[in-house]
């Protein structure tokens, strides 16, 4: 009968502090825990501590692009796809201001369930989060997916899905893949044009917010809509 792989021992102490105190264990155990979810026959914690060393955080590691984790040695299809689902899973959580129909008060909201569903894109997505006359929230519909600097969407289009909605009010969403979310010019023009037309329809276009993984850009909190 053959020993024991050296880490099955080490990897059931791990799952004993982390039943006793979760906060005892470091990031790089938390992530060495994760990691051998998907990897059950291998040591996880070099490959857990080269994500770290890359990414710097837990919060760099789980918003690192798929190209981005393919370079780490280690980091394969198996592991792919369980970070989509743990994102997908963290995106739904984030968009529970949705089911529960809260009201939108502040732009942090819909910034961090933007944040959790397109940080890690790598394309440009726009979404528009809807709401009505108490400034619930009814909808988050993506409404266009363009190219890594650039995403085109008709004026329309966004008027007709905040009317599909029955919608009183508009909160503008996309996404920079860069990391930088200071707006382009072209997101300004944009936004002036779907003001207008909201405004001819008697809709409010109530902010436009460009999210990335360096933070989040508020149109209303920097005076660029009135």
């Amino acid at each position: 009968m053959k020993d024991e792989p050296h880490y099955t021992g080490h990897r059931e102490r791990l799952r004993e502090r982390l039943r006793r105190d979760p906060r005892q264990l470091a990031d790089y155990e938390l992530l060495e825990l994760m990691l051998g979810h998907v990897l059950l026959r291998r040591d996880t914690k070099p490959l857990a501590k080269a994500l770290l060393e890359r990414f710097a955080t837990l919060g760099g590691v789980f918003a690192a692009r798929p190209e981005e984790l393919r370079r780490v040695p280690g980091f394969g299809p198996a592991l792919e796809a369980f970070w989509a689902l743990w994102r997908e899973t963290w995106a739904r959580l984030s968009e529970g201001p949705l089911r529960e129909r809260q009201v939108l008060d502040s732009p942090d909201g819909v910034a961090a369930m933007a944040r959790a569903r397109l940080a890690h894109r790598t394309t440009e997505e726009l979404w528009l989060a809807l709401v009505d006359a108490r400034n619930r929230l009814v909808g988050w519909e993506r409404v266009g997916q363009g190219t890594v600097d650039e995403v085109s969407v008709p004026v329309r289009e966004v008027l007709h899905a905040a009317l599909r909605f029955e919608a009183h009010g508009v909160i503008l969403v996309h996404n920079h893949p860069g990391g930088d979310p200071e707006p382009s010019e072209g997101d300004k023009r944009f936004t002036r044009r779907l003001d207008e037309a909201a405004r001819a329809v008697g809709l409010r276009l109530l902010d436009h917010l460009v999210v990335a993984s360096g933070g989040y850009v508020s149109f209303r909190s920097r005076g660029l809509l009135d």
